[in-house]
């Protein structure tokens, strides 16, 4: 015994060192460049393909062939990978217009694009000839991942290139303002992680049988050691790829009894699996970072957010719907392989509805869909033979409609880990999921030996199932567009586009992630049943973790958030591989997901706005050199605008726009019949406010008809970051019918207050009092709906909305719901003309600051707290700001802003709050602490 364990650790010696050569591949692509490169088992895999082709089939030197495939093809490989996709991205973060998802997706888009090429080039079959590249002796192998680590360390930490290295890794920003030459520093990053995969890839292709699905999954699997070290420490991720792989190799040994023994030796054969899950689940904050710097992100947007572009409407919809029904029947007319070819589209695409629910209108990164799809066709097909422990036989289809019902719990599986993570780490957590899923599931005898999976009675013919196909896909289109157009739709796509904003107007954003993946498991689990019917039987390598990887890749690069570009998507997944040689669907979605790097918004994004030109005329006139002359003419004929009256904004260029909220002649509350109006006030840039245009304060009558709900007080509030004190017992009170103004220098805590007030930070001691209800421990979406509005800093709208559809979210989802809100918001803000229909998406900073405030207030809250309402207004703007927020404080709503313009709070605050240092150091009335804190 002892002897066979000796040999166990020695073959679990040469597994963890091919492992640490991932990890270390990784680590240094990862902190030379920001990229968590998912691509590194295509790479590896291909690199493998290069080197067996070179010695075996070539018959080149072995020496030769290696220092080729290790030397030249895999640093290409990572060369061509920076220059062509990563680089441009990495432009478009410093600029700030890319964030994690183009990333994602073009790392995907690699990953695909290089199976799909292996495929073409190499075929599918498996290849059990690689050769040799060191002697058997795991020490020696050891010995290359210890010395490769060293080195690595070695020149991080003593050499130029090194100190260059960790600048970029801190501030790439920063350090190419510095002098470092940011993208020589990636490139090299870029070669050494691909030549690290390709030396990963010929170490480990003897072992297993070279196949371009495998290997590549294979070394996805072992990233763990990489997420475990923080993707940072090099000898944290040696020391884990060790040990996982050792203790995998002792644990052969373990042959458990009882009915618990298959899943326990699955188990045990596959722990690099077991720790990709558990590090992606305990490391939330891998590439999950989506803003920095705050409590919350409010950087803008979702993962999946786009600046919407022209749809196709009215007639032009119809008519696109029409020609995919004609489509969609002409297999109807097909015999024999050609529809059982076409029977995989529908429900294919059933399974892309589900990524189009969870990441084109949820925003939510989903690479598991395959292993729901997967579970649909397993239990279906168990509840049809009988075997599902607990139930009875039952037929097909009431067997399909029971899997559904039993997948779509399992949803959360995905959705529980989607509450904390985005981004990078929760793709991640999909990836662990579903690849355990197929490890421990669709891989074990005990789920899978002896299925068969029939059709429903009545549909054993292609044709006839075909068409039972149709209507399925019918119902679950049906149910999306339905879904997508009512008001949890909304919400979503509010969540997508900007999470932090849709928790602010209400949206419950932790339950609605949950629905969005209960429902996506569903609808794959669907599609993955119609898919075993169809093929009558159940084949776990259509539900390969590889397939999820492609699947979402197509859905992302055909539009994401479009029921067309789901089918199009399952269409061009079909036809592409049944029609020519596999691979070529997986190298064409690779090289679209690639191009979307150039080309942001997509296939589907250049296609619609070339129709939208084309059916609506859109675009720049150009007119001839007579129509220039003529309309030169007509310029100087036209009549001289009347100037405007002098006051508040003259000589400042108007905005472009309906601005009827300008002249302060509507108010939030319109009186009824017997209803007293409001009181009279100077217009706008009239008053004798110390601000330009600010209406001064009205004197209060010294007694109400009860208390008025909507008091907010905060009471010993303290928040630490590690040893820095940001709050220090701070108390505060915003009363109903008066406006509080909280100032101070930056740093001083304004927005650490703030973010408690509002529920996006949870203070270590004190308490947020609600009308002396204790709210420090409730989410912020839950104080939006018990009458705590808010508004941001940096402006948190719904890009892809339209500004209709933006105030819409805050009336259905605020403290009072009610649909008729929205209009009264509209008519206040100035937002009811033309540009109602509009997408906030390209819209000026003014009007998307009222866009904001009418959101807020269409939700009827009774205290509404405002961070820098005026940032990026002009004059006027500002001053038909204050008089709606003084508007409605006499209408008995409680107002705290933040705010650096003292014009501003001096001419509409009642009290004042002063901040330094984590402290209140003066309140009072805005008079006498404004003179305190003048210099």
């Amino acid at each position: 015994m002892g002897s066979l364990s000796y040999e166990l650790t020695l073959a679990g010696i040469a597994v963890g060192s091919a492992a640490a050569l991932t990890g270390i591949g990784l680590i240094v692509t990862y902190r030379a460049t920001g990229v968590l490169n998912l691509a590194q088992g295509a790479v590896a895999m291909v690199t493998a393909y290069a080197m067996r082709q070179f010695a075996v089939v070539w018959h080149w030197p072995l020496a030769v062939a290696a220092a080729v495939s290790l030397l030249v093809v895999a640093p290409v490989l990572g060369l061509l990978t920076d220059l062509a996709v990563f680089r441009p991205l990495a432009r478009s973060r410093d600029l700030g217009t890319a964030g994690p998802a183009p990333t994602l997706v073009a790392s995907l888009g690699v990953f695909v694009l290089l199976v799909g090429g292996a495929t073409l080039l190499w075929g599918t079959g498996a290849q059990a000839d690689a050769p040799d590249l060191l002697p058997a002796d795991p020490w020696v192998q050891l010995g290359t991942a210890v010395l490769l680590a060293a080195a690595v360390g070695a020149v991080t930490r003593w050499t130029r290139f090194g100190r260059e290295l960790r600048a970029v890794v801190d501030n790439r920003r920063l350090a190419v303002l510095g002098g470092v030459d940011a993208d020589r520093v990636a490139s090299a990053g870029w070669a050494f992680g691909a030549f690290t995969a390709g030396l990963t890839g010929v170490l480990l292709a003897p072992y297993v049988r070279l196949d371009p699905y495998g290997l590549p999954l294979l070394v996805m699997e072992v990233m763990a050691v990489a997420v475990a070290a923080g993707m940072r420490s090099l000898p944290v991720a040696v020391g884990v790829a060790l040990g996982i792989g050792v203790a995998q190799s002792q644990l052969t040994q373990v042959h458990p009894e009882g009915w618990t023994a298959p899943l326990l030796q699955a188990v045990g054969a596959n722990l690099f699996v077991v720790a990709l899950l558990i590090a992606a689940l305990a490391v939330p904050g891998i590439g999950g970072a989506v803003g920095q710097g705050g409590p919350e992100d409010t950087g803008g947007g979702g993962p999946f957010r786009r600046a919407p572009v022209a749809r196709l409407t009215g007639r032009h919809a119809t008519t696109a719907w029409l020609v995919c029904g004609v489509l969609l029947l002409l297999p109807l007319g097909f015999a024999g392989r050609d529809l059982q070819t076409a029977m995989q589209v529908p429900g294919l695409a059933v399974v892309l509805l589900s990524l189009v629910v969870v990441t084109g209108t949820g925003g939510q990164i989903s690479l598991g869909q395959a292993a729901y799809a997967g579970l649909g066709a397993l239990f279906t097909a168990l509840l049809a033979a009988g075997r599902f422990p607990g139930l009875p036989l039952l037929p097909e289809l009431p067997a399909l409609a029971v899997a559904v019902l039993l997948v779509a719990p399992l949803g959360l599986l995905t959705g529980w880990p989607a509450i904390r993570r985005r981004g990078l780490a929760l793709a991640l957590v999909t990836l662990a999921i579903g690849v355990a899923v197929s490890r421990f599931v669709f891989a074990q005898p005990y789920a899978t030996a002896g299925l068969s999976l029939g059709r429903p009675a009545g549909f054993s013919s292609d044709r006839a199932y075909y068409l039972l196909e149709l209507v399925l896909l019918g119902g679950a289109l049906a149910a999306v567009a339905a879904l997508r157009r009512g008001r949890a739709g909304r919400a979503l796509a509010a969540m997508r586009d900007h999470e932090p904003g849709a928790a602010a107007a209400g949206v419950p954003v932790p339950e609605l992630k949950l629905a969005a993946f209960v429902a996506g498991a569903a609808l794959a689990a669907l599609g993955g049943g119609m898919l075993g019917m169809g093929a009558e039987a159940f084949d776990p390598a259509s539900y390969d973790p590889v397939r999820s990887l492609l699947w979402f890749a197509a859905v992302v690069v055909l539009g994401a958030d479009s029921l067309l570009g789901a089918m199009a998507a399952a269409v061009l997944l079909v036809g592409l591989d049944a029609g020519a040689r596999g691979g070529v669907a997986a190298a064409a979605v690779g090289l679209l997901a690639v191009l979307l790097v150039r080309f942001p918004d997509g296939l589907p994004g250049a296609v619609r706005s070339t129709a939208a030109r084309l059916f609506h005329g859109r675009g720049p006139a150009v007119l001839t050199p007579l129509g220039e002359r003529v309309a030169a003419r007509l310029r100087a004929a036209a009549p001289v605008p009347a100037t405007p009256t002098a006051g508040a904004g003259a000589g400042r260029p108007r905005p472009r726009g309906p601005r009827p909220w300008s002249d302060g002649s509507l108010l939030p509350h319109r009186p009824g019949p017997e209803e007293p109006g409001p009181p009279p006030g100077p217009a706008p840039g009239t008053g004798s406010g110390t601000g330009p245009g600010i209406t001064p304060r009205r004197p209060r009558s010294g007694t109400t008809a009860g208390p008025r709900p909507g008091r907010l007080t905060a009471r010993g509030i303290r928040v630490t970051y590690g040893g820095f004190t940001a709050l220090d017992g701070v108390d505060l009170t915003v009363a109903p019918g008066r406006v509080t103004a909280l100032i101070g220098p930056n740093g001083a805590g304004k927005s650490t207050l703030f973010h408690c007030l509002c529920g996006t930070l949870r203070p270590q001691s004190g308490l947020v009092l609600l009308d002396g209800r204790d709210i420090t421990r409730r989410p912020g979406h839950t104080r939006t709906r018990l009458g705590v509005a808010r508004t941001f800093q940096q402006l948190a709208v719904f890009p892809a909305l339209t500004v209709l559809e933006n105030v819409r979210i805050g009336a259905e989802q605020g403290r009072v719901r009610d649909p008729a809100a929205v209009e009264p918001a509209l008519r206040l803000l100035g937002l009811d003309g033309p540009v109602r229909d509009r997408p906030a998406a390209g819209l000026s900073t003014g009007t998307l600051r009222r866009v904001e405030l009418a959101r807020a207030l269409a939700g009827g809250p009774r205290t509404l707290l405002l961070d820098e309402p005026a940032a990026g207004l002009d004059t006027a703007e500002v001053a038909a700001l204050a008089r709606v927020l003084r508007a409605l404080a006499a209408d008995g709503t409680a107002l705290l802003i933040v705010e650096h313009d003292l014009d501003l709070v001096g001419g509409l605050a009642d009290t004042v709050y002063a901040m330094a240092a984590g402290r209140i150091v003066a309140a009072g009335p805005a008079a006498r602490v404004l003179a305190e804190a003048a210099p």
